[in-house]
């Protein structure tokens, strides 16, 4: 309940950082608001901060259950290429001209979860070594094929225009965040993280394997492939509308369990604010620390990348005490 509350207030001040009337935090009590603050606080800030909570819980929740589906704490979906799948998908709409959001969001959507599927297949297949290293290379593998095919889209891009859309796209961001943008993806996001919290129960379970899920009663295949499509579908979505924003479906779940324990009814839930809180920090920092916007892409690689180097220290130090 802390971490909810600490998140709301964030998310409330937050809504008073920007660059009008005057850069930093700054709160319209003197009476002399008028119609141009009004409208940027509720129709920019507001629907920016919104997407973050809803992209950051989403990322979350998606990496929590990746990483306990697959037992691997440093899987999450742009590990097993479904981020650069859906990049390809997004980047080859925008090239083809695609006029509405909705098309670049399908596009990245049916992309994402080729690249799941073509991950899981080819880890099948493979001969060398046990599941999760078949999984790790298989990942490798088609994040490779997507992010060559992506340079070959980004290549024949029209270059003042589909390129640089291309490459903001790639960093991240929520500049362009809207009520419309996030309206679209609003419903089926809140299905996929309904989904995933009901099924929180069944994440511990079919992380121990298949022998001993199906010895409790429940069918491994079945709810292991319909969490991995809900997952991905969230991300995707996401994904489509963010651009491509690393690290927040890693570090999360870490924390969250270092926090609150390996338990999903608890760690699941909690992971999800940690994420909603983690982006709205990160976004409000890429958008008021410097006078030209720093992509949140940017921000959350390198805020994350410090955050598992502590994890990891602090882990190496229990260990060895």
């Amino acid at each position: 309940m802390a971490m909810i509350a600490a998140t709301l207030l964030f998310a409330l001040l937050s809504l008073f950082f920007g660059r009008y009337p005057k850069p930093g935090f700054y709160v319209p009590l003197d009476g002399r608001s008028n119609a141009l603050m009004h409208s940027i606080l509720v129709n920019v800030r507001l629907p920016r901060i919104a997407l973050a909570l809803l992209a950051g819980s989403m990322l979350s929740a998606s990496g929590y259950a990746f990483q306990m589906l697959f037992s691997n704490p440093l899987v999450e979906p742009g590990f097993l290429g479904v981020s650069q799948g859906s990049a390809f998908g997004a980047a080859l709409m925008i090239v083809l001209g695609a006029s509405s959001t909705v098309t670049v969001q399908i596009s990245a959507t049916i992309f994402g979860l080729f690249a799941l599927t073509a991950s899981y297949v080819l880890a099948r297949h493979f001969r060398f070594g046990g599941w999760l290293l078949r999984l790790v290379l298989s990942g490798i593998a088609v994040s490779a094929i997507f992010s060559s095919a992506l340079a070959v889209v980004k290549l024949v891009a029209e270059p003042t225009k589909d390129l640089q859309d291309i490459t903001f796209w790639m960093m991240g961001g929520l500049w362009n965040a809207s009520w419309g943008q996030l309206l679209s993806i609003l419903p089926v996001v809140l299905l996929c993280e309904a989904i995933i919290i009901t099924e929180r129960w069944k994440l511990n379970l079919l992380s121990l394997g298949e022998k001993t899920s199906f010895s409790v009663g429940i069918n491994p295949k079945r709810d292991r492939t319909i969490l991995l499509a809900v997952a991905t579908v969230g991300t995707t979505l996401v994904i489509s509308v963010t651009g491509l924003i690393g690290w927040v479906g890693l570090i999360t779940p870490h924390l969250a369990r270092k926090l609150f324990g390996s338990e999903s009814s608890f760690s699941l839930p909690a992971s999800m604010v940690v994420g909603s809180f983690f982006l709205l920090v990160s976004d409000t920092i890429g958008r008021t620390l410097l006078p030209t916007e720093i992509p949140i892409g940017l921000v959350t690689s390198l805020f994350g990348a410090m955050i598992f180097i502590i994890i990891l220290t602090l882990k190496h130090q229990e260990g060895k005490a």
